[in-house]
């Protein structure tokens, strides 16, 4: 009974943080089919701007601090390159692409976040994630290579430069870890961007546009769900895991794009389509199975080395209330 609870805690510890980031993508994925069937199309930057600014506002008052020392510049540098620029490039290509092309066209984004990482962080990626990432890309080439649909030039471009802007903002935001807490950068973040949006949405787009009741829950969803949800779970991967494991994760991304496009808009799925999205998920799941194995050892070892029952258990518990330290850290002045 014992060795039978032990393993369950065991996997619960190796899969933990995945299955937390992987929230970000998925949510992520739906905009692209919220943006095209229900949000105002004239409108980028307006549309990016209330989607940014409201969801700060709310994880401020959640969270109740502002930024202190350093943390001025690095907010306005990570709120450039995460929402600001990121939130407009996403917007621009929801419009001009359909939602299954724009959301594989992340297919990128491992190899993006894997390259940053590499350079920034010295985290040279292991052959596991490389190969994962490859297979990963490769599905998605499947998908956007047999989509149907018009495929227009300037909203393929944003995407790709939507995606470079994600992936280096991550990993600075990785490469700054201080321990202050996800949720409370992931607020200053928000604010940022939606002030930078909102600002040159005034400038070149005039009065905000009128919204309709759909158009205001549909922008609920994606300033609450798809963005401070999103975003506090994907950043929360790159706090626990690496880099690459949480890039190949990103894929999931356009496999949310592309099934909301097909059950809910109508656009049509080929068979070499559905086996890009077998080799999206194959791809997950082979970038974290080293994970797992060295999980699963490390946690054998920590039951054979120690001497005490006691002590293991005790180290258990501890190891399972990091998400508590968290918490305990943004009560701190």
């Amino acid at each position: 009974m014992e060795n039978n609870s032990r393993h369950q805690h065991s996997v619960w510890r190796t899969l933990r943080w995945p299955l937390i980031a992987a929230i970000g993508p998925i949510v992520f994925g739906s905009t692209y089919w919220v943006t095209h069937e229900f949000l105002p199309a004239d409108s980028p930057l307006w549309g990016s701007a209330i989607r940014a600014l409201p969801a700060g506002l709310v994880l401020l008052l959640v969270v109740r601090r502002l930024p202190h020392g350093a943390w001025w510049w690095r907010s306005i540098v990570l709120g450039t390159l995460n929402m600001g620029l990121f939130f407009c490039l996403v917007y621009v290509a929801a419009q001009l692409l359909p939602s299954s092309v724009a959301a594989s066209i992340t297919s990128v984004a491992p190899l993006m976040i894997a390259g940053f990482a590499w350079l920034i962080l010295h985290e040279r990626p292991t052959a596991r994630v490389l190969l994962g990432a490859g297979v990963g890309a490769a599905g998605v080439l499947l998908i956007v290579g047999t989509a149907t649909g018009r495929l227009d030039a300037w909203g393929i471009a944003a995407s790709f430069a939507s995606m470079a802007m994600s992936a280096l903002g991550a990993i600075l935001m990785k490469r700054w870890n201080d321990g202050t807490p996800v949720l409370t950068v992931t607020a200053w973040q928000l604010i940022v961007g939606g002030i930078e949006l909102t600002v040159a949405a005034s400038l070149f787009e005039g009065a905000p546009p009128a919204v309709s009741p759909s158009e205001l829950i549909a922008f609920g969803y994606v300033s609450l769900i798809a963005t401070a949800l999103g975003f506090f779970c994907w950043f929360s991967g790159f706090r626990h895991l690496p880099a690459g494991v949480v890039g190949v994760i990103g894929l999931l991304n356009p496999v949310t794009g592309v099934a909301l496009g097909v059950a809910i808009s109508g656009e049509t799925l080929s068979a070499l389509q559905l086996l890009g999205i077998a080799l999206v998920l194959g791809s997950i799941v082979l970038a974290n199975v080293r994970r797992r194995q060295h999980s699963a050892h490390a946690e054998l070892g920590l039951h054979h080395d120690s001497g005490s029952t006691e002590q293991n258990q005790i180290g258990i518990v501890c190891a399972d209330f990091d998400l508590q330290a968290l918490d305990d850290r943004r009560a701190q002045p």
